[in-house]
Protein backbone atom coordinates (compact mmCIF):
# COMPACT_ATOMS: atom_id res chain seq x y z
CA UNK A 1 0.00 0.00 0.00
CA UNK A 2 2.66 2.45 1.01
CA UNK A 3 4.43 1.77 -2.39
CA UNK A 4 1.14 2.41 -4.38
CA UNK A 5 0.68 6.01 -2.65
CA UNK A 6 4.14 6.60 -3.60
CA UNK A 7 3.72 5.77 -6.80
CA UNK A 8 0.18 8.10 -7.09
CA UNK A 9 2.23 10.85 -5.76
CA UNK A 10 5.37 10.59 -8.03
CA UNK A 11 2.47 10.64 -11.04
CA UNK A 12 0.91 13.55 -9.85
CA UNK A 13 3.59 15.27 -9.16
CA UNK A 14 5.03 14.86 -12.55
CA UNK A 15 1.57 15.81 -14.22
CA UNK A 16 1.79 19.06 -12.16
CA UNK A 17 5.29 19.75 -13.31
CA UNK A 18 4.20 19.33 -16.90
CA UNK A 19 1.12 21.56 -16.58
CA UNK A 20 3.01 24.16 -14.87
CA UNK A 21 5.80 23.96 -17.75
CA UNK A 22 3.28 24.81 -20.00
CA UNK A 23 1.63 27.71 -19.03
CA UNK A 24 4.55 29.36 -17.12
CA UNK A 25 7.06 29.08 -19.55
CA UNK A 26 4.84 29.87 -22.43
CA UNK A 27 6.75 29.83 -26.13
CA UNK A 28 9.27 27.61 -24.72
CA UNK A 29 7.06 24.74 -23.46
CA UNK A 30 5.07 24.27 -26.54
CA UNK A 31 6.96 21.61 -27.69
CA UNK A 32 6.47 18.21 -26.40
CA UNK A 33 7.37 14.75 -28.36
CA UNK A 34 7.65 16.87 -31.06
CA UNK A 35 4.07 18.01 -30.79
CA UNK A 36 3.55 21.83 -30.85
CA UNK A 37 1.02 23.69 -29.53
CA UNK A 38 -0.61 26.85 -29.94
CA UNK A 39 -2.77 28.38 -27.39
CA UNK A 40 -4.69 31.33 -29.16
CA UNK A 41 -6.88 33.73 -26.98
CA UNK A 42 -9.22 36.48 -28.07
CA UNK A 43 -11.92 38.50 -26.20
CA UNK A 44 -15.24 37.41 -27.72
CA UNK A 45 -17.74 35.14 -26.18
CA UNK A 46 -18.45 31.55 -27.82
CA UNK A 47 -21.35 32.98 -29.84
CA UNK A 48 -19.57 35.50 -31.82
CA UNK A 49 -18.10 34.87 -34.92
CA UNK A 50 -14.77 35.83 -33.87
CA UNK A 51 -14.61 32.44 -31.94
CA UNK A 52 -16.32 30.76 -34.84
CA UNK A 53 -13.40 32.02 -37.12
CA UNK A 54 -10.37 30.94 -34.64
CA UNK A 55 -12.05 27.55 -34.20
CA UNK A 56 -12.40 27.44 -38.13
CA UNK A 57 -8.11 27.88 -37.83
CA UNK A 58 -7.94 25.33 -35.44
CA UNK A 59 -9.91 22.84 -37.71
CA UNK A 60 -7.80 23.88 -40.73
CA UNK A 61 -4.49 23.47 -38.49
CA UNK A 62 -5.62 19.86 -37.03
CA UNK A 63 -6.31 18.74 -40.41
CA UNK A 64 -3.27 19.90 -42.58
CA UNK A 65 -0.90 19.02 -39.24
CA UNK A 66 0.39 17.01 -36.12
CA UNK A 67 0.21 20.54 -34.35
CA UNK A 68 -2.68 21.31 -31.78
CA UNK A 69 -4.40 24.21 -31.32
CA UNK A 70 -6.13 25.35 -27.87
CA UNK A 71 -8.79 28.62 -27.77
CA UNK A 72 -9.08 30.75 -24.78
CA UNK A 73 -12.27 33.00 -25.56
CA UNK A 74 -13.86 35.68 -23.86
CA UNK A 75 -10.91 37.26 -21.99
CA UNK A 76 -10.27 34.55 -20.16
CA UNK A 77 -6.45 35.08 -20.30
CA UNK A 78 -7.25 39.05 -19.61
CA UNK A 79 -7.88 42.17 -21.34
CA UNK A 80 -7.18 42.98 -25.08
CA UNK A 81 -4.15 44.90 -24.19
CA UNK A 82 -3.03 41.67 -21.70
CA UNK A 83 -3.47 38.99 -23.79
CA UNK A 84 -1.13 41.06 -26.88
CA UNK A 85 1.37 41.43 -24.21
CA UNK A 86 1.21 38.34 -23.28
CA UNK A 87 2.48 37.19 -27.05
CA UNK A 88 4.68 39.95 -26.78
CA UNK A 89 6.43 38.44 -23.94
CA UNK A 90 6.30 35.00 -25.65
CA UNK A 91 3.82 33.56 -22.55
CA UNK A 92 1.34 32.89 -25.50
CA UNK A 93 1.66 32.01 -29.25
CA UNK A 94 -1.54 34.10 -30.50
CA UNK A 95 -4.13 36.74 -30.53
CA UNK A 96 -6.93 38.50 -32.37
CA UNK A 97 -7.58 41.68 -31.05
CA UNK A 98 -7.67 45.34 -32.22
CA UNK A 99 -5.41 46.92 -29.43
CA UNK A 100 -1.84 46.83 -30.77
CA UNK A 101 -1.32 50.75 -30.75
CA UNK A 102 0.26 50.61 -27.28
CA UNK A 103 3.26 49.08 -29.07
CA UNK A 104 2.90 51.45 -32.46
CA UNK A 105 0.47 53.43 -33.46
CA UNK A 106 1.08 53.33 -36.95
CA UNK A 107 -1.69 50.08 -37.22
CA UNK A 108 -4.08 52.66 -35.38
CA UNK A 109 -4.67 54.24 -39.07
CA UNK A 110 -7.27 51.69 -39.93
CA UNK A 111 -9.01 53.58 -36.66
CA UNK A 112 -9.65 56.84 -39.03
CA UNK A 113 -13.19 57.50 -38.97
CA UNK A 114 -14.88 57.21 -41.99
CA UNK A 115 -11.48 56.03 -43.61
CA UNK A 116 -12.91 53.07 -45.75
CA UNK A 117 -16.67 53.44 -47.24
CA UNK A 118 -16.92 49.42 -47.75
CA UNK A 119 -15.77 46.14 -46.42
CA UNK A 120 -14.04 45.51 -49.94
CA UNK A 121 -11.95 48.90 -49.67
CA UNK A 122 -10.67 48.15 -46.43
CA UNK A 123 -9.82 44.45 -47.40
CA UNK A 124 -7.82 45.40 -50.28
CA UNK A 125 -6.20 47.62 -48.28
CA UNK A 126 -5.36 45.24 -45.26
CA UNK A 127 -4.34 42.46 -47.75
CA UNK A 128 -2.33 44.34 -49.85
CA UNK A 129 1.76 46.03 -49.08
CA UNK A 130 -0.27 48.53 -46.53
CA UNK A 131 -1.53 45.96 -44.45
CA UNK A 132 2.25 44.63 -44.33
CA UNK A 133 3.81 48.17 -44.08
CA UNK A 134 1.40 49.13 -41.24
CA UNK A 135 2.24 45.95 -39.08
CA UNK A 136 5.99 45.35 -39.65
CA UNK A 137 6.82 48.15 -36.75
CA UNK A 138 5.20 45.24 -34.15
CA UNK A 139 7.87 43.03 -34.96
CA UNK A 140 10.12 45.17 -32.59
CA UNK A 141 7.72 43.64 -30.01
CA UNK A 142 7.95 40.46 -30.88
CA UNK A 143 4.40 40.75 -32.53
CA UNK A 144 4.20 39.48 -36.21
CA UNK A 145 0.57 39.84 -37.27
CA UNK A 146 -0.52 37.20 -40.26
CA UNK A 147 -3.87 38.08 -41.30
CA UNK A 148 -6.64 40.22 -40.31
CA UNK A 149 -9.69 38.95 -38.81
CA UNK A 150 -12.91 41.26 -39.20
CA UNK A 151 -14.36 43.20 -36.72
CA UNK A 152 -16.27 45.31 -39.28
CA UNK A 153 -18.26 49.10 -39.27
CA UNK A 154 -18.81 49.94 -35.68
CA UNK A 155 -22.27 51.79 -34.95
CA UNK A 156 -23.64 53.60 -31.97
CA UNK A 157 -26.23 51.95 -29.61
CA UNK A 158 -27.60 54.05 -26.24
CA UNK A 159 -30.70 54.72 -24.93
CA UNK A 160 -31.76 58.04 -26.57
CA UNK A 161 -31.79 58.42 -30.12
CA UNK A 162 -28.48 59.21 -31.99
CA UNK A 163 -29.45 61.26 -35.18
CA UNK A 164 -27.08 64.39 -36.02
CA UNK A 165 -24.51 65.55 -34.31
CA UNK A 166 -26.32 67.15 -31.88
CA UNK A 167 -27.42 64.11 -29.73
CA UNK A 168 -23.53 63.51 -29.14
CA UNK A 169 -23.64 65.89 -26.35
CA UNK A 170 -22.23 64.84 -23.19
CA UNK A 171 -23.10 61.35 -24.02
CA UNK A 172 -21.25 59.02 -21.71
CA UNK A 173 -19.86 56.49 -24.32
CA UNK A 174 -17.70 53.47 -23.76
CA UNK A 175 -14.96 52.91 -25.72
CA UNK A 176 -11.81 50.98 -26.31
CA UNK A 177 -8.69 52.59 -24.77
CA UNK A 178 -7.72 53.69 -28.45
CA UNK A 179 -6.55 57.47 -28.69
CA UNK A 180 -8.07 57.04 -32.42
CA UNK A 181 -11.58 56.40 -30.40
CA UNK A 182 -11.26 58.73 -27.86
CA UNK A 183 -10.60 61.59 -30.09
CA UNK A 184 -13.42 60.57 -32.31
CA UNK A 185 -15.87 61.03 -29.79
CA UNK A 186 -14.47 63.79 -28.54
CA UNK A 187 -14.97 65.86 -31.89
CA UNK A 188 -18.56 64.71 -32.01
CA UNK A 189 -19.10 66.21 -28.68
CA UNK A 190 -19.40 63.19 -25.96
CA UNK A 191 -17.75 62.07 -22.84
CA UNK A 192 -15.69 59.10 -24.18
CA UNK A 193 -15.13 56.78 -21.37
CA UNK A 194 -12.31 53.75 -22.08
CA UNK A 195 -13.56 50.59 -20.55
CA UNK A 196 -12.71 46.35 -20.60
CA UNK A 197 -15.07 44.70 -23.14
CA UNK A 198 -15.82 42.37 -20.30
CA UNK A 199 -17.26 45.21 -17.69
CA UNK A 200 -19.40 46.78 -20.76
CA UNK A 201 -22.32 45.27 -19.81
CA UNK A 202 -22.70 45.63 -16.57
CA UNK A 203 -21.51 49.18 -17.10
CA UNK A 204 -25.19 49.81 -19.24
CA UNK A 205 -26.95 47.85 -17.13
CA UNK A 206 -26.18 49.78 -14.30
CA UNK A 207 -26.32 53.17 -15.99
CA UNK A 208 -21.90 53.73 -15.48
CA UNK A 209 -22.10 54.74 -19.24
CA UNK A 210 -25.49 55.69 -21.33
CA UNK A 211 -23.97 54.44 -24.47
CA UNK A 212 -21.70 52.20 -26.53
CA UNK A 213 -20.42 51.80 -29.91
CA UNK A 214 -19.41 48.17 -31.56
CA UNK A 215 -19.93 46.40 -34.50
CA UNK A 216 -23.53 44.56 -34.69
CA UNK A 217 -22.42 41.03 -34.00
CA UNK A 218 -19.96 42.13 -30.81
CA UNK A 219 -23.73 44.15 -29.84
CA UNK A 220 -26.16 41.12 -30.44
CA UNK A 221 -23.64 38.55 -28.95
CA UNK A 222 -22.96 40.26 -26.17
CA UNK A 223 -26.96 40.81 -25.71
CA UNK A 224 -26.66 44.90 -25.13
CA UNK A 225 -30.21 44.64 -26.75
CA UNK A 226 -30.87 43.92 -23.18
CA UNK A 227 -29.88 46.66 -21.90
CA UNK A 228 -30.21 49.36 -24.63
CA UNK A 229 -32.75 51.07 -26.77
CA UNK A 230 -31.41 52.36 -29.91
CA UNK A 231 -29.22 51.46 -32.55
CA UNK A 232 -27.81 54.18 -34.81
CA UNK A 233 -25.80 52.88 -38.20
CA UNK A 234 -23.50 55.81 -37.92
CA UNK A 235 -20.63 53.49 -39.30
CA UNK A 236 -18.04 56.28 -37.85
CA UNK A 237 -15.02 53.53 -38.01
CA UNK A 238 -14.09 50.30 -39.38
CA UNK A 239 -11.99 48.39 -37.31
CA UNK A 240 -9.83 45.19 -38.34
CA UNK A 241 -8.91 42.59 -36.22
CA UNK A 242 -5.06 41.97 -36.53
CA UNK A 243 -4.01 38.20 -35.75
CA UNK A 244 -0.81 38.45 -34.48
CA UNK A 245 1.30 35.55 -33.26
CA UNK A 246 4.92 35.35 -31.27
CA UNK A 247 7.67 35.91 -34.03
CA UNK A 248 9.85 33.77 -31.51
CA UNK A 249 7.50 31.63 -31.65
CA UNK A 250 7.17 31.69 -35.37
CA UNK A 251 10.96 31.46 -35.91
CA UNK A 252 10.84 27.87 -33.63
CA UNK A 253 8.46 26.24 -36.94
CA UNK A 254 9.46 24.41 -39.53
CA UNK A 255 8.88 26.11 -43.02
CA UNK A 256 6.49 23.91 -43.55
CA UNK A 257 4.45 24.65 -40.53
CA UNK A 258 4.43 28.64 -41.10
CA UNK A 259 3.16 27.92 -44.63
CA UNK A 260 0.43 25.81 -42.63
CA UNK A 261 0.03 28.76 -39.90
CA UNK A 262 -0.22 31.43 -42.67
CA UNK A 263 -2.58 29.69 -44.43
CA UNK A 264 -5.18 28.49 -42.28
CA UNK A 265 -4.80 31.72 -41.06
CA UNK A 266 -5.70 33.38 -44.55
CA UNK A 267 -8.28 30.95 -44.50
CA UNK A 268 -10.31 31.67 -41.57
CA UNK A 269 -9.85 35.45 -41.81
CA UNK A 270 -12.32 35.32 -45.54
CA UNK A 271 -14.45 33.08 -43.65
CA UNK A 272 -14.55 35.39 -40.70
CA UNK A 273 -15.26 38.69 -43.34
CA UNK A 274 -17.81 36.46 -44.80
CA UNK A 275 -19.54 35.29 -41.56
CA UNK A 276 -19.74 39.02 -40.47
CA UNK A 277 -20.90 40.82 -44.34
CA UNK A 278 -23.68 37.81 -44.46
CA UNK A 279 -25.01 37.61 -40.83
CA UNK A 280 -25.64 41.75 -40.29
CA UNK A 281 -28.57 42.12 -42.00
CA UNK A 282 -29.81 39.12 -40.01
CA UNK A 283 -29.05 39.90 -37.02
CA UNK A 284 -30.38 43.46 -37.41
CA UNK A 285 -33.72 41.95 -37.92
CA UNK A 286 -33.21 40.05 -34.76
CA UNK A 287 -31.85 42.75 -32.14
CA UNK A 288 -35.06 44.54 -33.92
CA UNK A 289 -37.61 41.69 -33.09
CA UNK A 290 -35.55 42.08 -29.48
CA UNK A 291 -37.20 45.39 -28.66
CA UNK A 292 -34.31 47.85 -30.16
CA UNK A 293 -35.31 50.63 -32.61
CA UNK A 294 -32.72 51.06 -35.43
CA UNK A 295 -32.18 54.44 -36.55
CA UNK A 296 -30.24 55.65 -39.85
CA UNK A 297 -28.40 58.70 -39.91
CA UNK A 298 -27.51 60.99 -42.68
CA UNK A 299 -23.77 60.44 -41.56
CA UNK A 300 -21.99 63.59 -43.82
CA UNK A 301 -22.08 65.58 -40.99
CA UNK A 302 -20.63 63.36 -38.66
CA UNK A 303 -18.14 62.62 -41.30
CA UNK A 304 -17.59 66.44 -41.28
CA UNK A 305 -16.77 67.20 -37.83
CA UNK A 306 -14.19 63.97 -37.49
CA UNK A 307 -12.33 65.52 -40.40
CA UNK A 308 -9.79 67.06 -37.49
CA UNK A 309 -8.98 63.19 -36.05
CA UNK A 310 -7.41 62.35 -39.51
CA UNK A 311 -5.57 66.21 -39.33
CA UNK A 312 -4.14 65.71 -35.66
CA UNK A 313 -2.81 61.77 -36.72
CA UNK A 314 -1.11 63.34 -39.80
CA UNK A 315 0.58 65.82 -36.87
CA UNK A 316 1.58 63.31 -34.66
CA UNK A 317 2.31 60.19 -36.84
CA UNK A 318 3.06 61.17 -40.29
CA UNK A 319 0.61 61.20 -43.44
CA UNK A 320 3.18 59.33 -45.53
CA UNK A 321 1.28 55.46 -44.37
CA UNK A 322 -2.43 57.81 -44.74
CA UNK A 323 -1.56 59.25 -48.21
CA UNK A 324 -0.32 55.55 -49.78
CA UNK A 325 -4.05 54.41 -48.46
CA UNK A 326 -6.41 57.43 -49.97
CA UNK A 327 -3.62 57.04 -52.93
CA UNK A 328 -4.48 53.18 -53.11
CA UNK A 329 -8.52 54.23 -52.74
CA UNK A 330 -8.43 56.84 -55.44
CA UNK A 331 -9.33 59.62 -52.73
CA UNK A 332 -5.68 61.88 -52.98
Amino acid sequence: MRILKVLVIGVILILAGAVITIFINGSQAIKSDEEVIIRFAHGQPETNDRHKAVVRFKELIEEKSDMKVYIYPNEQLGSEAEMIESVSLDDLQMVAASAFSQYDSTISMFHLPYLFETYEEAWSVLDGPIGEEAAEPLLEDNLRVISYFENGFRHVSANRPIETPEDFEGLKIRTPEFPISLSTFNSLGANPTPMAFGELYMALQQGTVDAQENPVANLNSSKFYEVQKYLSLTRHQYMPLPVAISDEFWKGLTSEQQKIVQESADEAAQYHRNLIVNNEEEIMNDIQKEGMEIIHPDTEAFKEMTKGVHDSFRKRYGGELLDKTLKDLDRE
